[in-house]
Formats: structure tokens, C-alpha cells, sequence
């Protein structure tokens, strides 16, 4: 097995750990490629006492997989993963994240969406 197998086999395993959602929310990462930019849209959630995310206005358990209709409640963009996370992190005064893992996945996330713009390589987040 060759490196780059190696580190996607890691990442891969990793991808399915568990993981304690964040209280302030979550993000849907997609690109703009006509705009030649990276959005995050910001959806509020709130963890129930099984852990699982919930719509706040209907209580509903919100599916990891498949189509929500959800409205975001907050859209940011950036040509950049670190214009994207400078909007984010230092330039907003409501906390959006509250849990340091996740401002890390979000850090990672935003790179392989900045990769992929860059590259024109397809972008599915993870």
C-alpha cells in the first residue's frame, strides 16, 4: 500500500468515530465555482438528551444523511479556507462554534473544499 492509501485508509477510519455535536450548531460546506467561492451555511440546533441534533422550531431529529429542508441562518463565504474561517472565527461576536473539535473539522473541511475549487475536483464533505 502506497502512502496516499495509507493516509486515506486513516482518514477514512477516522471519519467514523464517534463525535459530540456542537451545541451552536452545524455547517453545510459547498462550493461556488462560477463565484470562485468556498460557502458555509449555519444551521441552529439543539442537542437532545440522546445527543442527537434536533430542529429547534419543530423538535424533529435532524437526519445526518439525505435532503433537510432547513433554512440556515447564517450563509459566509471566502475565496479561501482562511478568508472563510477569519469570517467565521474572529470577525462575528455570536459564537457559531462552541467546541474546539469542531472548529478543527471545520479548519480541515475548508481546505479540501479550498483543494478542490483550486483543482476542479468534485467536493463532498465529510
Amino acid at each position: 500500500m502506497d502512502l496516499l492509501e495509507n493516509l486515506t485508509a486513516i482518514d477514512n477510519k477516522l471519519s467514523h468515530r464517534h463525535i459530540d455535536l456542537d451545541p451552536n450548531g452545524y455547517f453545510i460546506i459547498y462550493l461556488d465555482r462560477d463565484a470562485g467561492l468556498i460557502c458555509a451555511k449555519h444551521f441552529t440546533n439543539v442537542i437532545d438528551d440522546r445527543g442527537l441534533a434536533v430542529d429547534p422550531e419543530t423538535g424533529k431529529v435532524i437526519p445526518a444523511k439525505g435532503k433537510v429542508e432547513r433554512t440556515h441562518t447564517t450563509l459566509f463565504s471566502g475565496r479561501t479556507a482562511k478568508e472563510l474561517c477569519v469570517k467565521i472565527f474572529e470577525e462575528t461576536q455570536s459564537p457559531h462554534v462552541t467546541m474546539l473539535d469542531h472548529a478543527a473539522y471545520l479548519g480541515r473541511e475548508f481546505v479540501r473544499a479550498e483543494i478542490a475549487l483550486v483543482t476542479g475536483k468534485e467536493y463532498v464533505q465529510d
